[in-house]
C-alpha cells in the first residue's frame, strides 16, 4: 500500500486537475487502519497536497483537508512539529476554515499534548500568535477551536507564561479590541483557563483581564452587562474563583445592581442573569448564608414567581428549584412564612395552566422542593413537604394526576416526578393508598407510550417498592403487582392471544 499511496502521490503531482487522483488518493488512505497508514506514510513528503490548499476550487481544498487529516492523525506530534510546523502554519491564515480549523487541531491540539512537541510550539511565537489572532475569525468554528487549542496550552506552567508574560498578551489584547463579540471569546477563553487551578486564576488575575471582565458588569451597554454576568457566574464554579470575588466585593456589587433593577427600564435583559449567580453560589456554597448575606437575591426570586413576564418566572422557578433542592434550602425557603405560600400556590396555577414551557418548569421546581433522601426524611422535613403538598391544591393529588393524562409527554413526566417524590415518604404513601383508583392509574401500562413516560412511571414503581413501608402502607396485593411491574421492566407489553377460526372468511 506504501507504493500505491507514493504512486498516487507523483500522479497528483502530474495532472493539471487532479480531483479525480485526490478522490483515489483519499479512498486508498480511508481503507487502512491507523496503524498500517503509520508506517505507509512515514519517510514520505506530502508538500504536494499542501500546495494544492492554495486554490480557490473548494472541492480540491475540501478532498486535501480530508486526506491531510488522515495523513497527519497516523504521525506522532512531534513528527508533526519537526516536519509539517511551517505547512501548518500557513494553514493558520488559509482564507477555507476548514484548513484552518485542520491546522489548529494538529499544531496545537495534538501538540501540546506532548511534551517535546509542545516546547516546538512554545517557541515559536509566529505559530501562537496566529492562534491568538484565529480568535478574532467570523467564523465561530474556528474561533471556538482556538479558544480550546490555547486553553489546552495553558495546563503547563511553560504555557502560562507563554500566554501571559510575554508578547502574546499584547496580542490578546489587540485581539479583543476587534469587537464586542471576539472580547466576549476571550474572556471565555481566561475563564476556562482559570478554573483549572488557583495558579492558573493567578495569572488572569495579574493579566488584569478578569478585574477587566468585572468592570463589564456595571457597563452602560445592557447586552454587554447581560453577558459579562454569565461570565463572572462560571468564574464562581471554582472555590479560588468564589473567594477571589468575594474579596472583590463582587457580591455585593450584584447584590446592589438587583436592588438598583427595580429603576432600570432595560433590567429585564441581565436581572434573570443576575439572579442565575446567586441560586448557583447557593448551591456551590449555602443556601442559608447566601440568602441571609444578600435578602435581595431571595425577595427578587418570590417577586419574579409573581411577574406577568415569562422569562421572569421561568428563571425563578428554576431557581426555587435549585434552593430547595437542598434540606438547607428547604429550611430557608420555610422560615419566610406566608410569602414562600404564596409562591407555592403560584407555582401550583403556574403548573396547571401556565404556558407549556412554564408548567414543566413548575413541575420539575415543585418535585426538587418535595424531594427527601431516606436519610433526611426526620419528623420535622417530613411534616415541611407533606405542608408544602397539602398547599398546591385542595386536592393535589387529583390535580397532578390530571396534568399527568394531558397530551404532553413532557407534562406526563413532570407530573409522576412529583409521585416519585413523595412516593418514598410516608405521608406520600398513604395519599396514595387512599386516594381512590390511584394504584391502578400507577399499575396501567397503557398512560404514556414514549420511551420517557415509561421510565419515569418505572422509576416512580420503583421508588415505591423500594421502601420499608410500602408493603405494610399499600397492602400485600399491590406490593406484589408492583414488585412484578418491576420484574418485567419499563418496556413490558402483555401478550394478547388471538383466535383463528380454521375455514372463517
Amino acid at each position: 500500500m506504501a507504493a500505491s499511496i507514493e504512486s498516487l502521490l507523483e500522479e497528483i503531482s502530474g495532472v493539471e486537475d487532479p480531483i479525480e487522483e485526490l478522490q483515489s488518493l483519499k479512498t486508498a488512505l480511508l481503507s487502512l487502519p491507523l496503524s498500517a497508514l503509520r508506517d505507509s506514510v512515514s519517510g514520505q513528503r506530502f508538500n504536494v497536497i499542501f500546495s494544492l490548499l492554495h486554490s480557490n476550487d473548494r472541492e480540491q481544498v475540501e478532498l486535501c483537508v480530508a486526506i491531510l487529516e488522515r495523513i497527519l492523525m497516523a504521525l506522532s506530534p512531534v513528527s508533526l512539529a519537526q516536519n509539517y510546523r511551517v505547512e501548518l502554519q500557513g494553514g493558520l491564515t488559509h482564507p477555507n476554515e476548514t484548513v484552518k480549523i485542520l491546522a489548529l487541531t494538529q499544531v496545537i491540539g495534538r501538540m501540546v499534548e506532548h511534551p517535546d512537541a509542545a516546547t516546538e510550539i512554545l517557541n515559536n511565537h509566529g505559530i501562537l500568535g496566529a492562534v491568538i489572532h484565529s480568535i478574532g475569525e467570523e467564523k465561530l468554528a474556528v474561533a471556538k477551536q482556538a479558544i480550546q487549542s490555547l486553553s489546552k496550552l495553558s495546563h503547563s506552567k511553560p504555557g502560562l507564561d507563554k500566554l501571559f508574560q510575554s508578547d502574546l498578551l499584547k496580542d490578546i489584547k489587540d485581539v479583543m479590541a476587534i469587537s464586542d463579540i471576539v472580547r466576549y471569546r476571550i474572556y471565555e477563553l481566561v475563564v476556562e483557563i482559570s478554573s483549572v487551578s488557583p495558579i492558573s486564576f493567578g495569572y488572569c488575575a495579574n493579566s488584569s483581564l478578569i478585574s477587566q471582565l468585572l468592570g463589564e458588569l456595571t457597563g452602560d451597554d445592557v447586552l454587554i452587562r447581560a453577558t459579562a454576568i454569565e461570565m463572572v457566574t462560571s468564574l464562581a464554579h471554582s472555590q479560588h474563583g468564589r473567594q477571589y470575588l468575594a474579596q472583590q466585593g463582587i457580591m455585593d456589587k450584584i447584590s446592589n445592581m438587583i436592588r438598583g433593577a427595580e429603576t432600570d427600564p432595560f433590567s429585564s435583559l441581565y436581572l434573570p442573569g443576575l439572579v442565575k449567580f446567586f441560586g448557583n453560589l447557593a448551591i456551590m456554597d449555602s443556601p442559608q448564608q447566601v440568602c441571609e448575606t444578600y435578602p435581595a437575591f431571595q425577595n427578587k426570586v418570590f417577586e419574579m414567581v409573581l411577574d406577568p413576564d415569562p422569562a421572569m418566572i421561568g428563571v425563578a422557578l428554576d431557581t426555587l428549584g435549585i434552593l430547595g433542592s437542598t434540606v438547607e434550602g428547604k429550611q430557608v425557603l420555610q422560615k419566610t412564612g406566608e410569602k414562600f405560600k404564596a409562591v407555592l400556590l403560584r407555582m401550583s396555577q403556574l403548573a396547571s395552566s401556565g404556558a407549556t414551557e412554564l408548567r414543566v418548569r413548575s413541575l420539575d421546581a415543585i418535585s426538587d422542593l418535595l424531594t427527601l433522601q431516606p436519610e433526611q426524611q426526620t419528623e420535622d422535613l417530613l411534616a415541611l413537604t407533606e405542608s408544602w403538598f397539602h398547599l398546591l391544591s385542595n386536592q393535589p393529588m387529583d390535580m397532578i394526576r390530571n396534568i399527568s393524562t394531558q397530551p404532553f409527554p413532557e407534562l406526563h413526566c413532570g407530573a409522576l416526578r412529583i409521585f416519585t417524590a413523595i412516593a418514598t415518604q410516608l405521608w406520600g404513601q398513604k395519599l396514595m393508598i387512599s386516594t381512590p383508583s390511584f394504584m391502578e392509574f400507577v399499575l396501567d401500562r397503557s398512560a404514556g407510550q414514549t420511551k420517557e413516560a415509561k421510565d419515569a412511571k418505572f422509576e416512580l414503581v420503583g421508588s415505591l417498592v423500594g421502601t420499608s413501608t410500602a408493603a405494610e402502607i399499600l397492602g400485600s396485593q399491590h406490593y406484589i403487582r408492583l414488585k412484578t411491574y418491576l420484574q418485567e421492566g419499563p418496556y413490558y407489553v402483555t401478550a394478547v392471544n388471538s383466535v383463528s377460526t380454521e375455514g372463517a372468511d
